[in-house]
Protein backbone atom coordinates (compact mmCIF):
# COMPACT_ATOMS: atom_id res chain seq x y z
CA UNK A 1 0.00 0.00 0.00
CA UNK A 2 1.17 3.46 -0.99
CA UNK A 3 1.58 6.17 1.81
CA UNK A 4 0.82 9.95 0.75
CA UNK A 5 3.48 11.31 2.47
CA UNK A 6 2.58 14.59 1.10
CA UNK A 7 -1.22 14.54 2.21
CA UNK A 8 -0.06 13.32 5.80
CA UNK A 9 1.97 16.42 6.04
CA UNK A 10 -0.63 18.85 4.86
CA UNK A 11 -3.10 16.85 7.09
CA UNK A 12 -0.27 17.00 10.26
CA UNK A 13 -0.38 21.23 9.36
CA UNK A 14 -3.78 21.84 9.10
CA UNK A 15 -4.13 20.17 12.55
CA UNK A 16 -1.79 21.88 13.80
CA UNK A 17 -2.95 25.58 12.77
CA UNK A 18 -6.53 24.56 14.05
CA UNK A 19 -5.59 23.80 17.25
CA UNK A 20 -3.21 27.05 17.54
CA UNK A 21 -6.66 28.61 16.48
CA UNK A 22 -8.23 27.26 19.48
CA UNK A 23 -5.58 27.91 22.12
CA UNK A 24 -5.48 31.88 21.18
CA UNK A 25 -9.09 32.55 21.49
CA UNK A 26 -8.23 36.54 21.59
CA UNK A 27 -10.24 38.63 19.55
CA UNK A 28 -8.27 41.01 17.35
CA UNK A 29 -9.52 44.64 17.29
CA UNK A 30 -8.57 46.54 14.75
CA UNK A 31 -5.89 49.27 15.32
CA UNK A 32 -6.74 53.06 16.31
CA UNK A 33 -6.27 55.75 14.24
CA UNK A 34 -1.73 57.14 15.13
CA UNK A 35 -1.28 59.51 17.35
CA UNK A 36 1.31 62.70 17.40
CA UNK A 37 4.76 60.83 18.65
CA UNK A 38 2.93 57.67 19.60
CA UNK A 39 4.44 54.29 18.02
CA UNK A 40 1.27 52.15 17.51
CA UNK A 41 3.41 49.24 15.26
CA UNK A 42 3.66 45.97 17.58
CA UNK A 43 1.49 43.14 17.52
CA UNK A 44 -1.13 44.75 19.63
CA UNK A 45 -3.54 47.14 18.74
CA UNK A 46 -2.44 50.01 21.46
CA UNK A 47 -5.42 52.64 22.82
CA UNK A 48 -4.18 55.19 25.36
CA UNK A 49 -7.24 56.33 27.47
CA UNK A 50 -6.92 59.32 29.55
CA UNK A 51 -8.86 59.80 32.81
CA UNK A 52 -9.00 62.26 35.95
CA UNK A 53 -8.94 60.42 39.92
CA UNK A 54 -12.28 62.15 41.56
CA UNK A 55 -14.67 60.10 40.75
CA UNK A 56 -14.41 57.19 43.37
CA UNK A 57 -15.40 54.35 42.59
CA UNK A 58 -14.88 54.81 39.01
CA UNK A 59 -11.64 56.84 38.57
CA UNK A 60 -9.07 57.20 41.40
CA UNK A 61 -5.92 56.36 43.46
CA UNK A 62 -4.98 53.36 44.71
CA UNK A 63 -3.16 53.14 47.95
CA UNK A 64 -0.01 52.97 45.76
CA UNK A 65 -0.75 56.52 43.68
CA UNK A 66 -1.75 54.35 40.84
CA UNK A 67 -4.92 55.12 38.41
CA UNK A 68 -7.54 52.65 39.43
CA UNK A 69 -10.68 52.44 40.03
CA UNK A 70 -13.73 50.09 38.24
CA UNK A 71 -13.12 51.62 34.95
CA UNK A 72 -9.00 51.66 34.70
CA UNK A 73 -9.42 47.99 36.08
CA UNK A 74 -11.94 46.95 33.29
CA UNK A 75 -9.48 48.61 31.14
CA UNK A 76 -6.89 46.46 31.87
CA UNK A 77 -8.26 43.46 31.72
CA UNK A 78 -9.36 43.59 28.19
CA UNK A 79 -6.33 42.40 26.98
CA UNK A 80 -7.87 38.85 29.00
CA UNK A 81 -10.12 38.77 26.10
CA UNK A 82 -8.67 40.63 23.36
CA UNK A 83 -5.25 41.43 21.48
CA UNK A 84 -5.29 44.73 22.89
CA UNK A 85 -3.01 47.09 24.57
CA UNK A 86 -4.93 49.30 26.60
CA UNK A 87 -2.13 52.52 28.04
CA UNK A 88 -3.89 54.38 30.87
CA UNK A 89 -2.64 58.19 31.51
CA UNK A 90 -3.95 60.87 33.95
CA UNK A 91 -5.53 64.26 32.68
CA UNK A 92 -8.02 66.87 34.19
CA UNK A 93 -11.58 65.96 32.76
CA UNK A 94 -11.57 69.53 31.00
CA UNK A 95 -9.04 67.98 28.54
CA UNK A 96 -11.88 65.56 27.96
CA UNK A 97 -15.32 67.62 27.90
CA UNK A 98 -15.99 70.93 29.39
CA UNK A 99 -18.24 73.57 29.10
CA UNK A 100 -20.44 71.61 26.79
CA UNK A 101 -17.57 71.04 24.23
CA UNK A 102 -15.26 68.67 23.86
CA UNK A 103 -11.91 69.15 25.43
CA UNK A 104 -8.58 70.62 24.32
CA UNK A 105 -6.80 67.05 24.59
CA UNK A 106 -9.18 64.67 22.91
CA UNK A 107 -9.81 67.27 20.37
CA UNK A 108 -5.97 67.49 19.69
CA UNK A 109 -5.61 63.76 20.14
CA UNK A 110 -3.32 63.71 22.69
CA UNK A 111 -4.95 60.08 23.46
CA UNK A 112 -7.47 58.18 22.11
CA UNK A 113 -10.10 58.68 24.49
CA UNK A 114 -11.19 59.68 27.76
CA UNK A 115 -12.41 56.49 30.11
CA UNK A 116 -15.62 56.17 32.50
CA UNK A 117 -18.40 58.82 30.87
CA UNK A 118 -21.79 58.53 30.69
CA UNK A 119 -23.67 58.46 27.65
CA UNK A 120 -26.08 61.31 28.05
CA UNK A 121 -28.48 62.47 25.02
CA UNK A 122 -27.93 65.79 24.00
CA UNK A 123 -24.77 68.08 23.36
CA UNK A 124 -22.16 65.29 24.38
CA UNK A 125 -23.55 63.30 20.87
CA UNK A 126 -23.06 66.16 18.65
CA UNK A 127 -18.84 66.07 19.27
CA UNK A 128 -18.34 62.32 20.85
CA UNK A 129 -18.84 58.70 19.55
CA UNK A 130 -18.96 56.36 22.65
CA UNK A 131 -18.46 52.47 23.09
CA UNK A 132 -20.32 50.50 24.65
CA UNK A 133 -21.78 50.73 28.66
CA UNK A 134 -19.31 48.72 31.09
CA UNK A 135 -22.17 49.36 33.93
CA UNK A 136 -25.72 49.23 33.06
CA UNK A 137 -28.40 52.82 33.36
CA UNK A 138 -26.47 53.17 37.23
CA UNK A 139 -25.92 56.62 37.18
CA UNK A 140 -29.90 58.57 38.06
CA UNK A 141 -29.79 62.37 37.94
CA UNK A 142 -31.05 64.21 41.11
CA UNK A 143 -31.34 68.03 41.67
CA UNK A 144 -29.93 69.82 45.12
CA UNK A 145 -31.10 72.23 47.19
CA UNK A 146 -30.48 74.20 50.44
CA UNK A 147 -32.29 73.64 53.61
CA UNK A 148 -33.31 76.30 55.90
CA UNK A 149 -34.85 74.84 59.23
CA UNK A 150 -34.87 71.86 57.39
CA UNK A 151 -37.16 73.02 55.08
CA UNK A 152 -35.99 72.76 51.24
CA UNK A 153 -36.16 76.23 49.41
CA UNK A 154 -37.18 75.29 46.32
CA UNK A 155 -40.21 73.04 46.71
CA UNK A 156 -39.94 69.68 45.11
CA UNK A 157 -43.19 70.20 43.09
CA UNK A 158 -41.72 73.03 41.45
CA UNK A 159 -41.44 73.07 37.60
CA UNK A 160 -38.06 75.19 38.25
CA UNK A 161 -39.88 78.08 36.66
CA UNK A 162 -37.93 81.31 37.50
CA UNK A 163 -35.39 79.12 39.56
CA UNK A 164 -31.68 79.88 39.80
CA UNK A 165 -30.36 76.73 38.79
CA UNK A 166 -26.39 75.65 38.88
CA UNK A 167 -24.65 73.07 36.88
CA UNK A 168 -21.54 71.26 37.36
CA UNK A 169 -19.29 72.04 34.31
CA UNK A 170 -17.85 69.08 32.30
CA UNK A 171 -19.70 66.66 34.22
CA UNK A 172 -23.23 64.79 33.37
CA UNK A 173 -25.89 65.12 33.65
CA UNK A 174 -25.07 68.31 30.99
CA UNK A 175 -26.98 71.12 31.54
CA UNK A 176 -29.20 71.26 28.63
CA UNK A 177 -30.84 67.99 29.39
CA UNK A 178 -32.50 69.59 32.36
CA UNK A 179 -35.61 70.89 29.90
CA UNK A 180 -35.78 67.41 28.59
CA UNK A 181 -36.13 65.86 32.24
CA UNK A 182 -39.44 65.22 34.07
CA UNK A 183 -40.15 66.54 37.80
CA UNK A 184 -41.08 62.58 39.46
CA UNK A 185 -43.56 64.39 41.41
CA UNK A 186 -45.15 65.77 39.07
CA UNK A 187 -44.70 64.14 35.65
CA UNK A 188 -43.84 67.40 34.19
CA UNK A 189 -40.85 68.58 32.48
CA UNK A 190 -38.73 71.19 34.26
CA UNK A 191 -38.70 74.63 32.33
CA UNK A 192 -38.31 78.34 32.78
CA UNK A 193 -35.44 77.96 34.90
CA UNK A 194 -32.20 80.25 34.51
CA UNK A 195 -28.83 78.11 34.30
CA UNK A 196 -25.90 80.22 35.90
CA UNK A 197 -22.59 78.78 35.08
CA UNK A 198 -19.52 78.53 36.93
CA UNK A 199 -15.50 78.91 36.62
CA UNK A 200 -14.43 75.95 38.51
CA UNK A 201 -10.35 75.28 38.87
CA UNK A 202 -10.08 71.71 36.90
CA UNK A 203 -10.44 69.16 39.07
CA UNK A 204 -12.89 71.01 41.61
CA UNK A 205 -16.22 71.33 39.44
CA UNK A 206 -18.17 69.41 42.05
CA UNK A 207 -17.02 71.98 44.54
CA UNK A 208 -17.44 75.18 42.70
CA UNK A 209 -20.92 74.23 42.21
CA UNK A 210 -21.97 73.14 45.58
CA UNK A 211 -20.42 76.35 46.92
CA UNK A 212 -22.61 78.28 44.30
CA UNK A 213 -25.82 76.42 46.17
CA UNK A 214 -24.44 77.06 49.25
CA UNK A 215 -23.88 80.83 48.81
CA UNK A 216 -27.00 81.24 47.47
CA UNK A 217 -26.18 82.13 44.06
CA UNK A 218 -28.50 79.55 42.41
CA UNK A 219 -31.25 77.62 44.66
CA UNK A 220 -30.97 74.43 43.18
CA UNK A 221 -27.96 72.28 41.42
CA UNK A 222 -28.25 69.55 38.65
CA UNK A 223 -26.23 67.16 39.65
CA UNK A 224 -25.75 63.08 39.62
CA UNK A 225 -28.04 61.80 42.41
CA UNK A 226 -25.40 59.68 44.15
CA UNK A 227 -22.64 62.84 44.04
CA UNK A 228 -23.31 64.43 47.79
CA UNK A 229 -23.60 60.57 49.10
CA UNK A 230 -20.39 59.62 47.52
CA UNK A 231 -18.64 62.74 48.56
CA UNK A 232 -19.86 62.55 51.66
CA UNK A 233 -18.66 59.01 52.28
CA UNK A 234 -15.40 59.24 50.79
CA UNK A 235 -14.79 61.74 53.44
CA UNK A 236 -15.98 59.71 56.46
CA UNK A 237 -13.39 57.12 55.50
CA UNK A 238 -10.50 59.23 54.61
CA UNK A 239 -10.62 62.64 56.06
CA UNK A 240 -7.26 63.72 55.01
CA UNK A 241 -8.33 63.35 51.59
CA UNK A 242 -7.69 66.47 49.05
CA UNK A 243 -9.60 65.45 46.05
CA UNK A 244 -12.88 67.61 46.98
CA UNK A 245 -13.78 69.77 49.86
CA UNK A 246 -14.94 67.33 52.85
CA UNK A 247 -15.81 69.88 55.55
CA UNK A 248 -18.62 71.21 52.75
CA UNK A 249 -19.63 67.91 51.41
CA UNK A 250 -19.99 66.92 54.77
CA UNK A 251 -22.88 69.36 55.37
CA UNK A 252 -25.11 66.79 53.05
CA UNK A 253 -28.49 66.23 54.65
CA UNK A 254 -28.33 69.38 57.00
CA UNK A 255 -27.75 72.54 54.81
CA UNK A 256 -28.33 70.72 51.38
CA UNK A 257 -30.27 67.73 50.30
CA UNK A 258 -31.87 66.24 46.80
CA UNK A 259 -35.86 67.69 45.94
CA UNK A 260 -35.39 65.46 42.89
CA UNK A 261 -33.73 61.71 42.60
CA UNK A 262 -33.97 58.38 40.11
CA UNK A 263 -33.82 60.51 37.28
CA UNK A 264 -32.85 58.76 34.17
CA UNK A 265 -34.69 59.88 30.90
CA UNK A 266 -31.43 62.29 30.43
CA UNK A 267 -29.31 59.25 29.67
CA UNK A 268 -28.79 57.25 25.90
CA UNK A 269 -26.75 54.55 28.26
CA UNK A 270 -25.20 54.16 31.58
CA UNK A 271 -21.05 54.57 31.72
CA UNK A 272 -19.29 53.96 28.88
CA UNK A 273 -15.65 52.88 28.62
CA UNK A 274 -14.35 55.70 26.08
CA UNK A 275 -15.33 58.54 24.64
CA UNK A 276 -13.94 59.69 21.78
CA UNK A 277 -13.85 62.51 19.23
CA UNK A 278 -16.80 61.86 16.58
CA UNK A 279 -15.88 59.83 13.97
CA UNK A 280 -12.68 58.37 15.57
CA UNK A 281 -13.70 54.90 15.15
CA UNK A 282 -12.60 54.30 18.36
CA UNK A 283 -15.45 52.19 19.68
CA UNK A 284 -15.06 49.91 16.35
CA UNK A 285 -11.96 48.88 17.85
CA UNK A 286 -13.26 48.78 21.81
CA UNK A 287 -16.89 47.38 21.63
CA UNK A 288 -15.65 44.16 20.34
CA UNK A 289 -13.31 43.55 23.57
CA UNK A 290 -16.13 45.36 25.68
CA UNK A 291 -18.63 42.39 24.44
CA UNK A 292 -16.37 40.03 25.30
CA UNK A 293 -15.15 40.69 28.37
CA UNK A 294 -18.67 41.65 30.22
CA UNK A 295 -20.06 37.96 29.85
CA UNK A 296 -16.74 36.61 31.63
CA UNK A 297 -16.39 35.68 35.19
CA UNK A 298 -13.73 38.02 35.84
CA UNK A 299 -16.05 40.74 34.59
CA UNK A 300 -18.59 39.35 38.04
CA UNK A 301 -15.46 39.47 40.18
CA UNK A 302 -14.36 42.73 39.40
CA UNK A 303 -17.96 44.03 40.16
CA UNK A 304 -17.83 42.42 43.09
CA UNK A 305 -14.84 43.48 44.15
CA UNK A 306 -16.28 47.68 43.48
CA UNK A 307 -19.54 46.85 44.94
CA UNK A 308 -21.42 47.24 41.74
CA UNK A 309 -23.10 44.30 41.22
CA UNK A 310 -26.16 46.08 41.01
CA UNK A 311 -24.95 48.24 38.55
CA UNK A 312 -23.25 46.26 36.41
CA UNK A 313 -24.08 44.51 33.04
CA UNK A 314 -25.57 40.96 34.43
CA UNK A 315 -23.85 37.85 32.52
CA UNK A 316 -24.45 34.06 33.61
CA UNK A 317 -22.28 34.36 36.90
CA UNK A 318 -24.04 36.49 38.80
CA UNK A 319 -26.24 35.08 41.03
CA UNK A 320 -30.22 35.44 41.00
CA UNK A 321 -31.75 38.54 41.71
CA UNK A 322 -33.05 39.17 44.89
CA UNK A 323 -35.13 41.70 46.61
CA UNK A 324 -32.11 43.83 46.62
CA UNK A 325 -33.03 47.48 48.61
CA UNK A 326 -32.19 50.05 46.11
CA UNK A 327 -30.03 52.98 47.25
CA UNK A 328 -32.46 56.33 47.49
CA UNK A 329 -30.36 58.00 45.34
CA UNK A 330 -31.71 55.63 42.34
CA UNK A 331 -35.63 55.63 43.64
CA UNK A 332 -37.87 57.88 41.83
CA UNK A 333 -38.05 60.57 44.38
CA UNK A 334 -42.53 59.82 44.56
CA UNK A 335 -41.34 56.43 45.86
CA UNK A 336 -39.23 58.05 48.95
CA UNK A 337 -40.63 58.34 51.84
CA UNK A 338 -39.84 60.62 55.76
CA UNK A 339 -37.96 63.39 55.14
CA UNK A 340 -35.39 65.52 54.55
CA UNK A 341 -32.60 64.34 57.16
CA UNK A 342 -31.70 61.79 55.40
CA UNK A 343 -30.46 64.28 52.20
CA UNK A 344 -33.25 63.19 50.07
CA UNK A 345 -36.66 64.48 50.22
CA UNK A 346 -39.78 62.65 49.63
CA UNK A 347 -42.45 64.26 47.29
CA UNK A 348 -44.26 66.86 49.17
CA UNK A 349 -47.72 67.12 49.57
CA UNK A 350 -50.05 69.42 46.51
Amino acid sequence: MKINVAAILLFSMNASVSIAQKADKKLTPRRPADLPGIYNGGKKAKVILALSTDYPPYATLDDRLRLSGFGPDFARNLKTVCKISVVLMQTDWSNCWGSDKIGPGLSNAEFHGCATYTNTKGVRNRYLEFTKPILDMNKAAGILTRLENGVPVVNGLSSLDGVSVGDVNGWAPTSDVLATSKNLCTGKVFEGFNLVPNTPKAGRENDAALQQLLNKEVDALWIYADQAETYKSACNEDSNQDDWDCEMWSRFGTDFAYIQTGIYDYMNSGTTLAISKKGSGLAETLDPCIDAYTGTKSYYNLCKTYNLEDDCIRNEFFPPINEEKVKDYSKPTNELSGNCDGGYCPCPEA
